[in-house]
């Protein structure tokens, strides 16, 4: 079954636009004025379903006439398919499996397009503050949960522990869930030595930093970050700012890459075009909502996509109207 986008009502080429944008109406050449639009997310528990919901809301309030489903997946390995046959109009996808698609990594490379970087994901590992492990080849060995199956979380930790000349599946016990908001407990009762996860307000985090034991945040080193952009040069240095989790007094750098709703090939230019001015003109209102929301902006959409041609044609098109391209 296609989930496309359900045309509800329409008007006469030219008419006035009925959709409202922070008071500022949206003009459009679209007869489409009512857009029902699916969004693949992720397992329950991880940051993909809670940043959904947010942009789904947000978005869905500013324009009445949007109606933005989001829809619970396995994640960017799933996603990405689902955009290709038309089951999905938009999806997050994580930022390694975005790149190997587009970059034919594997497979045919995808023609899908991007609609925004949502949020950078600087890696590391959590543990229980009490626990005796500190560095990551301490872990080497140990249980770890790497994420949900699917996900793009288990991706990133391949490619950094590659770059360290570890391998996931053999240097570590490797688990995969099948929800992401499982790891957390195991964790906590100690089935796992550490859950991997990458992110700022990343619920897994959360909930290992605000449970009774606390949390110990374990990330390359600079000697280890300097090894492992030498192989995989595309991970970025990036930083979790203090303060991002409970009790997290400093900051912590890491490497990761930016995260993006990405469209199916065929989503209009008109809808596209409609949806980014919709998000970029309540981005303030987004990031009152969801702390990760903050990123979610036109420029670190450009700095984000690894080619400009990537981005969807009609978020260019606002883009130039609003001079952040020429």
């Amino acid at each position: 079954m296609r989930f496309a986008i359900i045309v509800l009502a329409a008007v006469v080429l030219g008419g006035p636009a009925a959709a409202q944008t922070g008071g500022n109406a949206i003009p459009t050449t679209s007869h489409t004025i009512g857009l029902a639009i699916s969004l693949g997310t992720a397992t329950p528990g991880g940051g993909f379903p809670l940043y959904g919901n947010a942009f789904a809301e947000v978005m869905n309030a500013a324009d009445p006439q949007i109606a933005i489903a989001p829809r619970n997946t396995k994640g960017s390995n799933e996603n990405i398919p689902l955009l290709e046959k038309g089951e999905l109009d938009l999806a997050l996808v994580a930022g390694e499996p975005a790149y190997e698609a587009f970059a034919g990594i594997g497979r045919t490379p995808v023609r899908l397009k991007i609609l925004t970087a949502i949020y950078s994901n600087p890696g590391m590992f959590v543990v229980r503050a009490d626990s005796p492990y500190r560095t990551i080849r301490d872990l080497v060995g140990q249980p770890v949960a790497f994420g949900a199956k699917g996900s793009g979380l288990p991706i990133l930790a391949r490619y950094v522990l590659d770059g360290l000349g570890l391998k996931q599946d053999e240097d570590f016990k490797a688990v995969y869930l099948d929800r992401a908001g499982d790891g957390p407990a195991m964790v906590e009762d100690g089935r796992v030595a550490a859950l991997w996860g990458a992110g700022i307000g990343w619920p897994g985090f959360a909930a290992v930093a605000s449970s009774a034991s606390g949390a110990r945040f374990i990330a390359p080193d600079v000697e280890e970050m300097t090894r492992i952009r030498a192989k995989h040069s595309f991970l970025k240095p990036l930083l979790v700012p203090a303060g991002s989790y409970p009790k997290q007094d400093a900051p912590i750098a890491s490497l990761g890459s930016w995260s993006f709703v990405l469209t199916r090939e065929d989503l209009s230019d008109d809808v596209a075009y409609r949806l980014a001015k919709t998000l970029h003109g309540l981005e303030a209102t987004f990031c009152r909502k969801l702390a990760q929301a903050c990123e979610t902006t036109a420029s670190n959409t450009l700095a984000a996509a690894p080619r400009p041609e990537l981005i969807h044609p009609g978020v260019m098109k606002y883009f130039r109207e609003i001079g952040v391209v020429k």
